[in-house]
């Protein structure tokens, strides 16, 4: 279970079964729900089981993933390869032959995406890797759809950019409070090789772009008063947290009082409110 990172799938499960209520504009059949949710946590698990495979000696130095099963020995690492690849396997049959082939697709694209240009690739080279290598989160809001309708459409991908747009701010605060763990190791995140006063320009500017294109919906047709009431009030909320942050790191405040933590957690709030208003708005309509 620990290798499959579940904290993380949780994330990316709530961003995928609203977006089969918008696309259904109703409730969903609940057995390609499950089916999708149980691919999709597959899927998602052997792609951060393959990455603790990939990433084992770096853990091994960093406090925050100190206690994770390959680096206690508890799993050797052909064991998690074994087991990660299994995952992959499983989960794009599961997909195709039980929800369909595109779904398929993309959720092995996810995976692909992840393990090799994130994690081989752009992780340990430039301080881009979390704003290219988040591709990878926002490809269930795409699976979510096209489990429903085995097609796309301009809905997913708006919300495809938001979550795009989303994940630098959700991980740079994240990123800041633990950059000493980043450093020893030699991954540039971004807040490692520039000041938070960068850093956090940076959160307000990606924050501005999220929160203007989750309101693209509306005007698209995709969504009624609801979804555009929760998705102002929770942006507005959020950029009021960035803005402070901001505030915060030009006043050259460090330590705990810089609270970068406090946008790091509203960020999951952020997220979770507003899908959840995408998964509401079709029966308010």
């Amino acid at each position: 279970m620990a290798l499959t990172k579940p904290r993380i799938i949780e994330l990316l499960l709530i961003t995928t079964v609203p977006v089969m209520f918008l696309a259904q504009q109703g409730v969903p059949d609940l057995k390609l729900v499950l089916l999708t949710c149980v691919g999709g946590y597959l899927s998602a698990g052997g792609a951060n089981a393959l990455n603790m495979y990939i990433d084992r000696d770096i853990d091994a130095l960093m406090d925050r993933t100190s206690q994770r099963p390959l680096v206690t020995g508890m799993v050797s690492p052909r064991e998690c390869l074994v087991f990660g690849i299994t995952l992959a396997v499983v989960s794009t049959l599961l997909f195709g032959l039980t929800v369909n082939w595109l779904s398929a697709w993309l959720s092995l694209g996810a995976l692909l995406f992840y393990v090799v240009v994130y994690t081989m690739i752009l992780k340990r080279r430039t301080a881009q890797n979390i704003v290219w290598g988040g591709i990878a989160g926002c490809m269930p809001v795409l699976i979510g759809w096209s489990a429903v309708t085995n097609s796309l459409s301009w809905a997913p991908v708006v919300l495809f950019m938001v979550i795009f747009f989303w994940t630098p701010p959700h991980y740079w605060p994240l990123s800041m409070k633990v950059k000493e763990d980043y450093a020893r190791v030699g991954v540039p995140m971004l807040p490692v090789i520039a000041s938070n006063k960068v850093v956090a320009k940076q959160i307000v500017l990606y924050s501005w772009v999220m929160v203007a294109v989750s309101l693209l919906l509306t005007p698209l047709g995709y969504t009624g008063w609801f979804y555009t009431a929760v998705a102002l009030a929770a942006g507005g909320w959020w950029l009021w947290e960035a803005h402070a942050l901001q505030n915060r790191a030009k006043a050259e405040v460090t330590g705990a009082k810089l609270k970068e933590m406090r946008l790091f957690h509203w960020s999951i709030t952020y997220v979770s409110l507003l899908f959840v208003a995408v998964a509401v708005d079709p029966f308010l309509r």
